[in-house]
């Protein structure tokens, strides 16, 4: 009997439709498949096997009461998947990766999670990741730390690490993940899958426990361009519960393909190829490059000059903003508290011993930012550069339609390679840092593996709003590599 974990979106959608399976064997293969490697892996920090079956049975009543004359039947019913652990789903565990949350329980579901429920998903549990979304290896999360399906001395990149992780191990067909500065696009370059990070306002962010309010963004990670599309479809759109979500019409992310990229022009940013760059990681992105060229586009360099002031911008006002968010993470209204011997000591004492020490680094830094004295100095300047940066955009957008780069100047980190250098971690999200400042949309996928058998991804830009395009480029080139079919022995 074939492994249906091993199966894409389209065939799980298209087998339980014309009754070769059900939603309950898909989504019992599945935790079966976590059961067998979350000890490993450590991809979950909730897993729901009793709700995900119950959900799974009332799918497949449905399906069979269509089949008796029903009318309606949501798009995606009794597909199973996971989601981040900063994003509420009502009666499970929402922990952000932190002790300070530790026992909460979601009271309501986040607008892009109740979309996906009310397309028919079946949500098996939730994902580890950093604390509060804040790092790029999964290595900051208060429960543990997830391993890379591909080398488990490797991390999985982060913040979104155990989505990537339990996408990459084929323990279910797609994630959802969050991306404030990379936390998408990185982990799914790492773990070999691909992953969407959306224009600022084109998903709601109401349920989504904030990090950074302008740079937050909630994506998908899955196996292809096609599959996280399928998912994605219904995710995005306007919502009244969030007012910074955009009211313009959500086209179809799954149209029929061109046969190739005749007429597409591809930008090429001379910014994005840097000393010290992985040798491995260049050759393969290049070769990707190439190939979208041989399939018709047309590609130039071009200039994005204000690429280098990405990491003191975004580390100015991601961390002014949720310096302002973790505000409310007091020890009063949420999670567990600290005994002491006024207001101010339970204060102290709860934030201090359960915030870890990144997101107090950030805390920190935000707050000093902020201050009386230097607000203008650092946090209003590094305002005026993010809208330079945005217009390095808009310009190069005159000229091309899609940007390719790098996702990373490295492959997976080993554990603990940059624990003692904060600075050193902050460069890796160098090249994702941009997309996140000026509000375009970005589509990682892998491209290939450096000489360690470690993959290597790439990432497509476009105009705000135009993941459209992106989407069908990455799936015309996806259609003629198998890059994104290959899979770990972790997951095999």
């Amino acid at each position: 009997m074939r492994d249906l974990c091993l199966l894409s979106v389209g065939e799980m959608l298209g087998g339980m439709a014309a009754g070769e399976f059900t939603s309950q064997d898909l989504t019992q293969a599945c935790l079966a498949r976590m059961a067998a490697l979350e000890p490993q892996i450590h991809a979950f920090l909730f897993i729901d096997a009793d709700g995900a079956v119950n959900a799974a049975r009332a799918a497949d009543a449905r399906r069979a009461a269509w089949r008796m004359g029903d009318d309606s039947l949501p798009p995606l019913l009794g597909l199973p998947i996971a989601v981040k652990d900063v994003l509420m789903v009502q009666g499970m565990p929402c922990t952000c990766g932190s002790k300070i949350l530790e026992g909460f329980i979601a009271p309501y579901t986040a607008t892009p999670v109740q979309r996906l429920l009310d397309a028919g998903v079946v949500i098996v549990g939730k994902t580890n990741t950093d604390e509060f979304a804040m790092g790029s290896s999964t290595e900051n999360s208060a429960y543990g730390p997830t391993r890379n399906p591909w080398n488990t001395a490797h991390v999985p990149g982060g913040s979104s690490g155990g989505s990537a992780a339990a996408v990459a191990a084929r323990m279910v067909p797609a994630a959802l993940g969050t991306d404030t500065g990379g936390s998408v696009r990185q982990p799914a370059s790492f773990c070999g899958v691909s992953g969407i990070k959306p224009s600022y306002g084109r998903v709601s962010r109401y349920g989504l426990v904030a990090y950074g309010s302008s740079l937050d963004s909630v994506g998908v990670l899955a196996r292809s361009a096609e599959d996280a599309a399928l998912v994605f479809q219904h995710m995005a759109g306007q919502d009244a519960m969030d007012a910074t979500s955009s009211d313009l019409q959500v086209p179809s992310y799954t149209a029929s393909l061109p046969q190739n990229l005749s007429g597409l022009r591809i930008g090429v940013p001379k910014e994005y190829f840097i000393d010290g760059m992985q040798p491995a990681v260049e050759q393969r992105v290049r070769e990707a490059i190439a190939q979208m060229e041989a399939l018709g586009a047309q590609v130039a360099e071009i200039s994005l000059p204000y690429t280098s002031y990405a990491v003191p911008v975004y580390y100015l006002i991601a961390p002014a903003e949720a310096s302002a968010n973790l505000a409310r993470f007091d020890g009063i209204r949420y999670g567990p508290r600290e005994t002491g011997e006024n207001l101010l000591d339970v204060y102290h004492h709860t934030r201090g011993g359960c915030f870890g020490s990144e997101v107090k680094r950030r805390i920190m830094l935000g707050t000093y930012a902020l201050s009386a004295g230097y607000y203008d100095a650092y946090y209003g300047q590094a305002q005026k550069v993010r809208t330079l940066m945005k217009r390095d955009y808009d310009k190069a957008f005159e000229i091309v339609d899609v940007i390719a780069a790098p996702v990373a100047p490295t492959t997976a980190l080993r554990f603990g390679q940059h624990t003692d250098d904060p600075l050193a971690m902050y460069l890796e999200d160098v090249f994702t840092l941009p997309a996140n400042l000026a509000g375009v949309p970005g589509l990682a996928f892998p491209v290939g593996f450096d000489t360690a058998g470690l993959p290597v991804g790439m990432q497509l830009m476009a105009k705000p709003f135009n993941e459209a395009l992106l989407f069908q480029t990455a799936r015309v080139f996806q259609a003629q590599t198998d890059w994104h079919r290959r899979m770990p022995e972790q997951g095999g």
